[in-house]
């Protein structure tokens, strides 16, 4: 059996740690300031950690984190994940491409698709994003995957106003079979049938 590392860190006596568990809104921090009460208690390190809900290995690398950290040590560490590929100001420059939409006569399209965004931060900054990269970078930059039907560049609002104004509505006359059969019998009146015929 290995020896038991000492809590050399004495900040906190074990009721000192008990209050700092029942202020902590972080319940595994808790946990694990309980665990330390106990030992500095006299209990072992064995007997702690299963009233903890941990075995005495896991008890062992917290004591660890705590004479390194403190407290502070007691709490999940989220990982920094990893550094952006696109610097600030080349990001509110894809924004500001997406804002003010492409030109067909620069970009070939009437529309961003997120295959031309990755080909123009390609060519501009020389970064490669995926596809699916760059549907995140305009997800945390607000933009919503929705966009309004594209108009083509040759399109007349005039002519297609004058072309409604000059266009007849009209719908198709129904038959009288086809009104009778398109009626529904929902909610009309049952007849009343013979108990012969309803068995």
């Amino acid at each position: 059996m290995t020896a038991c590392v000492p809590i050399t860190r004495m900040d906190y006596d074990a009721n000192g740690l008990r209050q700092e568990a029942s202020r902590s809104r972080d319940a595994g921090a808790a946990r694990r300031m309980l665990a330390l009460a106990l030992v500095l208690e006299g209990h072992s390190r064995t007997e702690a950690a299963g009233l903890c809900g941990m075995d005495r290995q896991t008890l062992r690398d917290w004591v660890h984190r705590y004479n390194e950290q403190g407290l502070s040590g007691l709490s999940n560490q989220m990982a920094p994940g990893a550094t952006p590929r696109l610097s600030n100001e080349q990001t509110k420059e894809v924004a500001r491409w997406v804002r003010e939409g492409p030109s067909l006569a620069e970009h070939g399209v009437v529309r961003w698709r997120r295959i031309d965004l990755a080909r123009l931060i390609q060519q501009r900054f020389g970064v490669h994003l995926a596809e699916r990269s760059v549907g995140a970078l305009l997800h945390r930059l607000g933009f919503r995957r929705l966009s309004a039907r594209p108009r083509h560049p040759g399109h007349d609002t005039a002519a297609e106003a004058a072309h409604k104004k000059t266009s007849l509505t009209w719908s198709p006359r129904l038959s009288r079979q086809r009104l009778r059969a398109s009626r529904s019998n929902c909610g009309g009146r049952t007849k009343l049938v013979s108990a012969s015929k309803a068995l």
